[in-house]
Protein backbone atom coordinates (compact mmCIF):
# COMPACT_ATOMS: atom_id res chain seq x y z
CA UNK A 1 0.00 0.00 0.00
CA UNK A 2 2.81 2.41 0.91
CA UNK A 3 4.62 1.51 -2.33
CA UNK A 4 1.54 2.33 -4.40
CA UNK A 5 1.10 5.57 -2.45
CA UNK A 6 4.66 6.71 -3.21
CA UNK A 7 4.42 5.73 -6.90
CA UNK A 8 1.19 7.68 -7.28
CA UNK A 9 2.57 10.62 -5.31
CA UNK A 10 5.77 10.80 -7.35
CA UNK A 11 3.72 10.68 -10.55
CA UNK A 12 1.56 13.57 -9.35
CA UNK A 13 4.65 15.47 -8.20
CA UNK A 14 6.16 15.11 -11.70
CA UNK A 15 2.98 16.46 -13.31
CA UNK A 16 2.74 19.37 -10.87
CA UNK A 17 6.44 20.19 -11.32
CA UNK A 18 6.09 20.32 -15.08
CA UNK A 19 3.01 22.52 -14.82
CA UNK A 20 4.62 24.82 -12.25
CA UNK A 21 7.76 25.22 -14.38
CA UNK A 22 5.59 26.21 -17.34
CA UNK A 23 3.74 28.77 -15.23
CA UNK A 24 7.01 30.05 -13.78
CA UNK A 25 8.45 30.54 -17.29
CA UNK A 26 5.38 32.56 -18.25
CA UNK A 27 5.76 34.62 -15.10
CA UNK A 28 9.42 35.37 -15.74
CA UNK A 29 8.48 36.72 -19.16
CA UNK A 30 6.12 39.25 -17.56
CA UNK A 31 7.70 42.02 -15.47
CA UNK A 32 4.24 43.19 -14.37
CA UNK A 33 3.64 40.18 -12.12
CA UNK A 34 4.52 40.79 -8.48
CA UNK A 35 5.24 38.41 -5.63
CA UNK A 36 2.03 37.31 -3.95
CA UNK A 37 2.71 37.47 -0.22
CA UNK A 38 -0.30 35.72 1.29
CA UNK A 39 -1.74 32.35 0.24
CA UNK A 40 -4.83 30.83 1.84
CA UNK A 41 -6.57 27.65 0.81
CA UNK A 42 -7.46 24.04 1.47
CA UNK A 43 -5.35 20.86 1.58
CA UNK A 44 -6.74 17.35 1.02
CA UNK A 45 -4.71 14.25 1.88
CA UNK A 46 -2.94 12.55 4.78
CA UNK A 47 -2.63 12.93 7.69
CA UNK A 48 -4.67 16.16 7.63
CA UNK A 49 -7.64 14.66 5.68
CA UNK A 50 -8.97 18.17 4.93
CA UNK A 51 -7.38 21.26 6.44
CA UNK A 52 -7.30 25.00 6.13
CA UNK A 53 -3.90 26.41 5.21
CA UNK A 54 -2.19 29.80 5.26
CA UNK A 55 1.27 30.81 4.04
CA UNK A 56 3.08 34.16 4.21
CA UNK A 57 6.03 34.93 1.93
CA UNK A 58 8.59 37.02 3.79
CA UNK A 59 9.74 40.21 1.98
CA UNK A 60 13.38 39.48 2.87
CA UNK A 61 16.11 37.19 1.52
CA UNK A 62 14.76 37.43 -2.05
CA UNK A 63 11.32 36.01 -1.17
CA UNK A 64 12.60 32.47 -0.72
CA UNK A 65 11.15 31.80 2.75
CA UNK A 66 7.46 31.37 3.57
CA UNK A 67 6.17 30.35 7.04
CA UNK A 68 2.94 28.32 6.98
CA UNK A 69 0.29 26.85 9.26
CA UNK A 70 -2.31 24.11 8.64
CA UNK A 71 -5.23 23.08 10.84
CA UNK A 72 -8.00 20.48 10.66
CA UNK A 73 -10.43 18.75 13.02
CA UNK A 74 -12.49 15.92 11.57
CA UNK A 75 -14.42 12.93 13.01
CA UNK A 76 -13.23 9.58 11.62
CA UNK A 77 -14.95 6.36 12.70
CA UNK A 78 -13.89 2.74 12.27
CA UNK A 79 -15.41 -0.57 13.30
CA UNK A 80 -16.15 -0.27 17.06
CA UNK A 81 -13.95 2.83 17.28
CA UNK A 82 -15.02 6.47 17.17
CA UNK A 83 -12.38 9.18 16.79
CA UNK A 84 -12.00 12.90 16.28
CA UNK A 85 -8.70 13.82 14.67
CA UNK A 86 -7.25 17.31 15.15
CA UNK A 87 -4.11 18.02 13.13
CA UNK A 88 -1.95 21.12 13.39
CA UNK A 89 1.26 21.79 11.49
CA UNK A 90 3.46 24.85 11.33
CA UNK A 91 6.82 25.41 9.72
CA UNK A 92 8.58 27.14 6.87
CA UNK A 93 8.94 26.48 3.14
CA UNK A 94 11.95 27.41 1.04
CA UNK A 95 11.15 28.25 -2.60
CA UNK A 96 13.93 27.88 -5.13
CA UNK A 97 12.82 30.85 -7.22
CA UNK A 98 12.18 34.45 -6.15
CA UNK A 99 8.42 34.49 -6.77
CA UNK A 100 7.29 32.11 -3.98
CA UNK A 101 6.07 29.49 -6.39
CA UNK A 102 7.44 26.47 -8.21
CA UNK A 103 9.52 23.81 -6.47
CA UNK A 104 10.06 24.04 -2.69
CA UNK A 105 11.23 22.10 0.34
CA UNK A 106 9.66 22.43 3.78
CA UNK A 107 10.32 21.55 7.38
CA UNK A 108 7.85 21.83 10.24
CA UNK A 109 6.33 20.43 13.41
CA UNK A 110 3.15 18.38 13.24
CA UNK A 111 0.78 17.63 16.12
CA UNK A 112 -1.94 15.00 15.77
CA UNK A 113 -4.40 14.86 18.68
CA UNK A 114 -7.04 12.14 18.68
CA UNK A 115 -9.91 11.46 21.06
CA UNK A 116 -10.57 7.71 20.78
CA UNK A 117 -13.71 5.93 22.02
CA UNK A 118 -13.82 2.12 21.92
CA UNK A 119 -17.47 1.05 21.83
CA UNK A 120 -17.13 -2.72 22.19
CA UNK A 121 -15.24 -3.27 25.46
CA UNK A 122 -15.94 -6.34 27.63
CA UNK A 123 -16.32 -5.66 31.38
CA UNK A 124 -16.30 -8.75 33.65
CA UNK A 125 -19.42 -8.99 35.83
CA UNK A 126 -19.94 -12.21 37.74
CA UNK A 127 -20.55 -15.15 35.41
CA UNK A 128 -21.00 -12.92 32.37
CA UNK A 129 -19.45 -9.93 30.72
CA UNK A 130 -21.01 -6.57 29.99
CA UNK A 131 -20.32 -4.62 26.82
CA UNK A 132 -19.53 -0.93 27.25
CA UNK A 133 -17.37 1.86 25.97
CA UNK A 134 -14.26 3.68 27.09
CA UNK A 135 -12.31 6.70 25.93
CA UNK A 136 -8.68 7.77 25.83
CA UNK A 137 -6.41 10.14 23.94
CA UNK A 138 -3.64 9.65 21.39
CA UNK A 139 -1.28 12.61 20.98
CA UNK A 140 1.55 12.43 18.45
CA UNK A 141 4.23 15.03 17.69
CA UNK A 142 6.37 14.73 14.57
CA UNK A 143 9.11 16.60 12.76
CA UNK A 144 7.99 16.88 9.14
CA UNK A 145 10.13 17.02 6.01
CA UNK A 146 8.45 17.72 2.67
CA UNK A 147 9.02 18.26 -1.04
CA UNK A 148 6.45 20.18 -3.00
CA UNK A 149 5.50 22.34 -5.92
CA UNK A 150 3.13 25.30 -6.16
CA UNK A 151 1.75 26.94 -9.28
CA UNK A 152 1.83 30.68 -9.91
CA UNK A 153 -1.15 33.00 -10.19
CA UNK A 154 -3.99 34.30 -8.06
CA UNK A 155 -5.59 30.85 -8.08
CA UNK A 156 -2.92 28.31 -7.22
CA UNK A 157 -2.54 24.55 -6.85
CA UNK A 158 0.08 22.77 -4.79
CA UNK A 159 1.28 19.23 -4.15
CA UNK A 160 3.30 18.01 -1.17
CA UNK A 161 4.98 14.70 -0.37
CA UNK A 162 6.98 13.90 2.75
CA UNK A 163 7.31 12.10 6.04
CA UNK A 164 6.84 13.03 9.69
CA UNK A 165 9.34 11.44 12.06
CA UNK A 166 8.16 10.75 15.60
CA UNK A 167 7.69 8.21 18.37
CA UNK A 168 4.59 6.10 17.75
CA UNK A 169 3.27 3.91 20.61
CA UNK A 170 2.45 0.25 19.95
CA UNK A 171 -0.91 0.37 21.74
CA UNK A 172 -3.23 2.43 23.92
CA UNK A 173 -3.49 1.69 27.65
CA UNK A 174 -6.40 3.16 29.62
CA UNK A 175 -8.96 2.54 32.37
CA UNK A 176 -12.72 2.54 31.65
CA UNK A 177 -15.73 2.21 33.95
CA UNK A 178 -19.21 0.70 33.56
CA UNK A 179 -21.85 0.32 36.29
CA UNK A 180 -19.25 0.85 38.99
CA UNK A 181 -16.82 -1.63 37.40
CA UNK A 182 -13.38 -0.24 36.52
CA UNK A 183 -11.19 -2.23 34.17
CA UNK A 184 -7.79 -1.74 32.51
CA UNK A 185 -7.69 -2.14 28.74
CA UNK A 186 -4.96 -2.36 26.10
CA UNK A 187 -6.19 -1.68 22.58
CA UNK A 188 -4.52 -1.32 19.20
CA UNK A 189 -4.09 2.15 17.72
CA UNK A 190 -6.87 2.93 15.22
CA UNK A 191 -5.84 2.66 11.55
CA UNK A 192 -5.24 6.39 11.10
CA UNK A 193 -4.39 7.05 7.42
CA UNK A 194 -0.63 7.22 6.85
CA UNK A 195 0.36 6.28 10.40
CA UNK A 196 3.28 3.83 10.66
CA UNK A 197 5.55 2.43 13.33
CA UNK A 198 8.15 5.22 13.12
CA UNK A 199 6.16 8.19 11.87
CA UNK A 200 3.49 9.29 9.49
CA UNK A 201 3.25 9.70 5.72
CA UNK A 202 2.50 13.15 4.35
CA UNK A 203 0.82 13.58 1.00
CA UNK A 204 -1.68 16.20 -0.06
CA UNK A 205 -3.09 18.26 -2.89
CA UNK A 206 -3.97 21.85 -2.15
CA UNK A 207 -5.58 24.83 -3.86
CA UNK A 208 -6.54 28.35 -2.95
CA UNK A 209 -5.98 32.05 -3.56
CA UNK A 210 -2.79 34.11 -3.43
CA UNK A 211 -2.69 37.86 -2.91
Amino acid sequence: MKKNFFITSLFLLTIFTSFAQTESSKEENSDSLKVKRLSIGLKLGIPNLASGSAELTLPILNNHFAPYIDYSKIPLNFDSVETTIAYTEFGINYYFNKKANGFFIGVGKGSLSTDVTFTNLLFPSGLQSLIGSGSTELNLDTTNFKLGVKTAGTIFFRFELGYGVGKIPDSLNFIASLNGISESFTESIPPIPGLGSSGILIGNIGFGFAF
